[in-house]
Order: C-alpha cells, then sequence, then structure tokens
C-alpha cells in the first residue's frame, strides 16, 4: 500500500515543470559578496534547515512541510540525500533505501524517485534545494556519526557524477559537500574527497551548479581550509548552539575580506528550542535558544556581511515524531514546531533587506559611533556602497550615536522597523548633521530594533 502511494503521488508530481518565472542558475555577484540569477535577478538567501527530509517524510507530510515555509517567505530548503540519522541503513517512509547494499554505485532508483518529486515540488514553489549528497559521516568517523563509510575519491566522483547527470537538467539546486565535519584536521585530509565529489558533479551535469562546504562545529568555517579551492562558490559558517550570542559577526567579517571574493553566510546558528550546549550533557538551567536568542543572530549575521541567512528549529530539522528516537533533548514535534516564533520572525528580514538595492550592501561598524555593546548587545550595521541608505540591528534598546555621512544628501528619513512584527514605523525627516542620536522606541533587553537611514530624494517602499 505504501508502495501504492508512492507511485500515484510520485506520477502527480513528476510533471510539474518550473511554475515560477525562470530566471537562471543562480550565481556570483559582479562584486562577489552576493550572489543572483543568471539573468541579473538578486537572490537573498533564507534558508530552512530540512535535514532529514527525504528519510522522515512522506509525500504528504512533505508537502504540508514545504507549503509552510514557502508562506513564511524561506526560498532555501537545506536537506541532505544520505542523511546521518536515518541515512545509509534505514529505509525511507516507503521502505527504501538510498543505496543498494550500501554501495555507493549502486543508488535506489526508486529512493531516489522521492528526490526528483521534492526537487520539482520545490521548483513549484520557488524554492532552491541547498542539496548534501551526504553527511560528512560517511567519508570519516573520526568526529562521531552512524556511519559507514561509503566514499573515498574514486567512489565520490562516482557518485558526484550520478547525481550530475541527473539533475543537471534541474533550475533550483545548490550542491553542498560537508555535512558538520571538517575538510581536514591536524592528521587527515579529506579534502581530496570532496574534490573529487565536486568534479564529479560538474562533469555528470556538464556545467557547474553553486556549490558550497556546510562546516561542523570544530572547525565552524569552510574557508579555513577550502577558500582557495576553485570548486567552492561561497564559504558557510555554522555558528552553532554552543553558546549564547556567538561572536558569529567577527568570522563573516573576516570571510568578507578574505581574497578571492567570495560570498559567505551563516548555514547554521542557534536552532530556535535547541538546548544551549548539551555536550556531553546537558544542564537543564541553561535553557533553550527562544526566538530572541536566535533572531540576534540572523540579524547580526546578515548585517556584518551574510548574502542571507538559514534559521533552523530544533525539532523540524530531524522531523521529531512518536515513530523517531529522540535527539539532543528535543521538546516536541516537527509539525507542532512549524509555526514558532522565530520561523514567522525570519521571513521579516529577508522582506526588510529585499526591500532595498541590496546587493551593493557594506557592513561597516563605523557607522555606530556610541553606544556598542559587548556580546549579547553587540550592535551591527551595513551601508549601500553607493550611500542611498543604511541600518544598523539594535539588539537591546536603548540610545546609540551614528555615522551618517554615508547618505550625502542633506535629508535623510529614518524609521524603526520591529523585528518582531515586521512593522515599520511612521517615518521622520530630519537634517543630516553626519553623527546623529538615535534612541530606540523601547528600550532594554527583548527589544532589538532596526535603525533605518535614507536618503529623502530615494522613494523605497
Amino acid at each position: 500500500m505504501k508502495h501504492l502511494l508512492f507511485i500515484v503521488l510520485f506520477f502527480c508530481y513528476r510533471h510539474v515543470g518550473h511554475a515560477q518565472e525562470d530566471h537562471g542558475l543562480l550565481v556570483i555577484s559582479p562584486n562577489g559578496h552576493y550572489i543572483q540569477y543568471a539573468d541579473g535577478t538578486p537572490f537573498f538567501w533564507l534558508g530552512d534547515t530540512g535535514w532529514e527530509l527525504f528519510h522522515r517524510l512522506n509525500l504528504k507530510e512533505i508537502t504540508q512541510y514545504l507549503d509552510n515555509r514557502q508562506r513564511k517567505g524561506f526560498n532555501v530548503i537545506q536537506a541532505v540525500i544520505i542523511a546521518e540519522l536515518d541515512g545509509v541503513g534505514a529505509a525511507n517512509r516507503y521502505g527504501e533505501y538510498p543505496l543498494l547494499n550500501d554501495d555507493p554505485d549502486k543508488p535506489n532508483e526508486k529512493y531516489f524517485k522521492l528526490v526528483d518529486t521534492v526537487l520539482a515540488m520545490a521548483a513549484k514553489r520557488g524554492l532552491i534545494m541547498a542539496l548534501l549528497p551526504a553527511w560528512g559521516d560517511k567519508i570519516t568517523l573520526k568526529y562521531g556519526g552512524n556511519g559507514p563509510v561509503i566514499f573515498d575519491t574514486a567512489s565520490a566522483f562516482r557518485f558526484g557524477k550520478f547525481l550530475g547527470n541527473r539533475y543537471r537538467n534541474a533550475r533550483n539546486i545548490v550542491w553542498v559537500l560537508g555535512g558538520d565535519r571538517p575538510p581536514q584536521d591536524d592528521k587527515d585530509d579529506w579534502k581530496p574527497v570532496y574534490a573529487a565529489m565536486a568534479k564529479g558533479l560538474d562533469d555528470g551535469a556538464g556545467k557547474h551548479f553553486l556549490t558550497s562546504f556546510h562546516p561542523g562545529g570544530y572547525v565552524w568555517e569552510s574557508s579555513v581550509y577550502l577558500h582557495q579551492q576553485p570548486w567552492l562558490d561561497f564559504n558557510m559558517i555554522q555558528s552553532g548552539h554552543a553558546e549564547l550570542d556567538q561572536p558569529v559577526w567577527k568570522n563573516l567579517w573576516r570571510d568578507w575580506h578574505l581574497h578571492p571574493t567570495k560570498p559567505v553566510l551563516d548555514a547554521e546558528p542557534c536552532y530556535e528550542d535547541h538546548p544551549i550546549d548539551p555536550w556531553p550533557t546537558w544542564n537543564p538551567a541553561n535553557g533553550y535558544f527562544s526566538a530572541y536568542d536566535v533572531r540576534r543572530q540572523l540579524y547580526r549575521s546578515v548585517f556584518s556581511g551574510g548574502f542571507g541567512v538559514t534559521y533552523g528549529n530544533h525539532a523540524v530539522w530531524q522531523f521529531y515524531n512518536p515513530s523517531v528516537e529522540k535527539i539532543n533533548y528535543v521538546n516536541r514535534y516537527w509539525y507542532d514546531a512549524l509555526d514558532r516564533p522565530g520561523a514567522v520572525q525570519a521571513g521579516y528580514l529577508r522582506k526588510l533587506i529585499e526591500s532595498r538595492p541590496f546587493l551593493h550592501r557594506v557592513p561597516d561598524t563605523s557607522i555606530i559611533v556610541k553606544g556598542q555593546g559587548g556580546k549579547a548587545d553587540y550592535i551591527t550595521a551595513f551601508r549601500d556602497s553607493v550611500g542611498r541608505y543604511m541600518m544598523v540591528y539594535i539588539p537591546e534598546g536603548k540610545t546609540i550615536t551614528v555615522n551618517t555621512s554615508c547618505i550625502k544628501s542633506e535629508k535623510i528619513k529614518t524609521t524603526w522597523f520591529d523585528p518582531k512584527t515586521g512593522k515599520t514605523g511612521k517615518s521622520s525627516l530630519l537634517s543630516n548633521q553626519q553623527q546623529m542620536v538615535f534612541t530606540t522606541p523601547v528600550l532594554g533587553k527583548g527589544n532589538d530594533w532596526v535603525l533605518i537611514v535614507d536618503d529623502a530624494n530615494e522613494k523605497f517602499r
């Protein structure tokens, strides 16, 4: 019966095509810091971690999940074809394993039909699939995981070529290698394996899809070992779940200034509802990351130069349900977590960034003259490179002094944006004094705000 349901749903979805306007593949923007479509249409990455999507959901549930994320403004879903928890050794909801006999040279056609279908479903909704061919424990067990190790350079190339060829005509794929593991450490080097897989993806497709690397919490920047790799188009950071207010702005700032210039984003900041630092044993007094905790990291990563950011919920990434084992003290089922406040509020960030021309943003903390805080209340800011506007993210309500000299007009328009509600207050028309004092509408912790300063001659929506 399960197989019959899968076949029916598969044929319903397989010819969906690309209902959204086709802008071509994603490419790097001319200044090297952002990404856009081939036709020049800007793209702000708002991702969600649906790592176990292919293993733990049936098509009805996948439809529910994708529809929910599309409504909230997400445009990227990060998922793993051969995942960690239910990877090689466990079947998907239709009883299919990704590989036959754990052999990467024997992909299971019935399993990959589900991947085909999900890609078509995502394309219909205008969603990019950031696909990991396999989690990092399929390349090394040195940092834990379920394994087994199935890839060396030869098998990684062949598997990459299989994937590249199968999805050569897709328009909504970004490839992400890695999977919570470093590409190298002091004793071992797995870079040749990843390079072989990347070459296989390109050879199979006959063209290049944007490709990145998802690092682990051990070395949480792809740039440390991979920035010079020609196959790496943009860097990923995992600021992770070990502490509140991980200073992600430092790492983004560092990567922003590397040569050659490549885009960067935090692809795994702290997850909403994830226990804070649960390793090796969680102290319940630490609590769980709240929407406010997550929001601070989302905004500060983007305001520090990220071309986008990824949100995550601890129940959703693992699609926790009554039939599977709990991972790291998850406290609700995935379907009860879909509408958590942080997921809703992540969409407000995308709308804010897209409300202005955003491919020329320049992170610039010199904008903050007085009022800069420490960790929890560290302020971040960016300006438009041609002086049309600037924005300042203030994680705790306070009075600050900002440098508005990047805007050359004599008159400026200032507006307060509330990240909790997505609402923009009434604008004020002011004389540009170069250094100006502003006080947030509400003071104190829990009250984060964005100060928007526009050239008064611009007619932004």
